[in-house]
């Protein structure tokens, strides 16, 4: 009969494939866990919607992306979360959902505003991101704040926003910069300042219930 001892680590995997696979799972489990937490933080007014909106926006992309990953283990999020006993409630109505509550109830405009909505937060995330990468030239940013300008031109009143006025300014500036010329690193501090600004002011006005999109 074999022995064995009460100290000796038990081993969930035997192979570097298994390895991958439940450090995958545990991953998508803390995900899960952590996007519960946001919701119920958000619900008690914990985070500010400013905060909780790119949060939960990298939440459900992180999940999305994970649960690619594991889709041969994971038939569906149902079954994984009875699984593993997860009583995460908060968490799967929010992927179920799949857009930030500040999206989901931003307006009255239907899907179509929703999707606007969050398209424009996702600009705003990744141009922030790229700028905190210390991405600096014209080449690496133009086709973020592009992208993020075009998104401010879908709602109406947006034409009154500081910030879409601060961002169509930055856009030309970097039009008149050669594709490997980069921005100073008091310009690139002003830019993300700029960005943030803008952020905060978008959200402002959706909570507003007044700028919908056209």
């Amino acid at each position: 009969m074999a022995s064995f001892s009460l100290d000796e680590e038990v081993r969930l995997y035997t192979s570097n494939s298994e390895r991958e696979k439940y450090n995958l799972l545990a991953t998508l489990f803390g995900i899960i866990v952590a996007l519960d937490y946001l919701e119920r933080a958000y619900v008690r007014d914990s985070v500010t919607a400013v905060e909780y909106s790119p949060a939960c926006t990298r939440l459900l992309s992180q999940y999305k992306t994970m649960l690619k990953l594991v889709e041969d283990e994971v038939p569906s999020i149902e079954e994984f979360m009875a699984k593993y006993r997860m009583d995460n409630t908060a968490a799967l109505h929010r992927i179920k959902v799949g857009v930030p509550a500040t999206v989901e109830h931003s307006s009255e405009a239907g899907p179509e505003t929703a999707k606007w909505v969050a398209a424009t937060t996702q600009s705003f995330i990744t141009l922030m991101d790229a700028l905190k990468l210390k991405l600096r030239a014209k080449d690496e940013l133009h086709a973020y704040l592009q992208e993020l300008v075009t998104g401010f031109a879908r709602f109406k009143g947006s034409k009154d926003w500081q910030g879409r006025g601060k961002m169509v300014s930055w856009l030309i500036t970097l039009n008149g910069m050669k594709a490997s010329e980069e921005l100073t690193e008091e310009q690139a501090r002003q830019f993300f300042f700029d960005v943030e600004h803008a952020y905060a002011e978008f959200f402002r006005s959706l909570g507003g219930g007044k700028d919908d999109p056209s």
